[in-house]
């Protein structure tokens, strides 16, 4: 696509997660067929499950929707949807597919696609954010500002998860606000204006190596030592050091293998080692239970000594009494900040 002497708004990437099928309906179902623009779609889906949503979308729009290709070339009038356990990121040459790290504990990552599309296409993109958990898209959504780009995001009351519209309302100072239906003829009426013109700035640099970073999957080489100080946490996934990255009220962190996170996705996935830990720790110690009671049968069976089985009974009671309290904490959600709501 070739840029015109005066730039236009003409990219826009949209994010959703959880509650996005609907919210995406709602959004497309609104837009007029001949808009004038490049469309492209992460929503959350797991790595094992290929995306359906170009067939979903296509049932309420007149625009084509595609699943993306790498090497595709963007074009308007087109809706390029991102597969499973793939980024989707847009160049100037076209689109990208990468398996690199993880962001937010998503592939494909909605701050990926908004990352790339603000170092590509700078004021020219049109950012919305729809229905979500956690805050995937709040740092994508601040580079899109950042070059002065649009922001949108759906109106929380309206989306079914409205953590991700929440967070970016926070910590980004979006231009707009509304329902899914508000959004699209938003963008509706901002595709085709003037663009405004934006000097390259060092910020840019950074995002580009964070770009580098999710195409390549290669942090070091990239520079990520640079990217901010190290932090005392250490990665979830890898367990490399989690560099501290801060952008206005954002703080984010990424490792040395390029792993990605938000306060709010460190915090999940810190809480699901502990899960997990626990969990293995109440198996051996379980296990340790079954060995007593083993033992002591044994020793009965054989006649030895009866202070022996006695011995083994009374650890193995132990044992089982002090339990108790690790099964009461694995049981309780508000240990893990998940308390239900009266």
């Amino acid at each position: 696509m070739e840029n015109a002497s005066l730039p236009k708004r003409d990219i826009v990437v949209i994010g959703a997660s959880a509650g996005g099928v609907e919210a995406l309906q709602g959004f497309f179902r609104a837009l007029p067929a001949d808009l004038q623009a490049a469309m492209l779609v992460v929503l959350h889906i797991p790595a094992d499950t290929p995306s359906q949503l170009d067939r979903v979308l296509a049932n309420v729009t007149q625009l084509p929707v595609v699943i993306a290709q790498d090497g595709q070339p963007i074009e308007h009038g087109q809706v390029y949807v991102a597969s499973a356990d793939r980024h989707l990121m847009v160049t100037p040459q076209g689109i990208r597919l990468s398996r690199g790290p993880k962001e937010g504990r998503a592939r494909p990552s909605v701050d990926v696609l908004f990352r790339s599309a603000a170092t590509a296409f700078g004021s020219r993109v049109i950012g919305v954010i729809l229905s979500g958990a956690l805050d995937d898209g709040t740092a994508g959504l601040w580079a899109i500002k950042d070059h002065q780009g649009a922001t949108l995001v759906q109106l929380p009351s309206q989306a079914m998860h409205a953590s991700m519209p929440e967070s970016a309302i926070a910590h980004v100072q979006v231009d707009f606000v509304g329902t899914v239906e508000a959004l699209a003829a938003k963008v509706s009426e901002l595709v085709g204006t003037a663009a405004p013109v934006v000097a390259d700035t060092a910020v840019s640099l950074q995002r580009a190596m964070e770009n580098d970073i999710a195409m390549q999957g290669n942090a070091l080489k990239a520079g990520i030592m640079n990217l901010g100080k190290a932090s005392p946490y250490t990665c979830p996934d890898c367990h490399g050091v989690l560099m501290q990255i801060e952008e206005g009220t954002i703080v984010r962190f990424r490792c040395q293998t390029g792993h990605a996170f938000s306060l709010k996705t460190l915090m999940a996935e810190i809480n699901d080692a502990i899960d997990n830990g626990l969990w293995a720790t109440l198996r051996a110690a379980e296990e340790r239970v079954m060995l007593l009671r083993q033992m002591e049968q044994l020793a009965q069976a054989s006649g030895v000594s009866h202070d022996e089985a006695a011995q083994f009974r009374k650890q193995a009671d132990a044992s089982e009494k002090r339990l108790q309290p690790l099964r009461e904490l694995l049981l309780d959600p508000g240990f893990f900040g998940h308390q239900p709501k009266g």
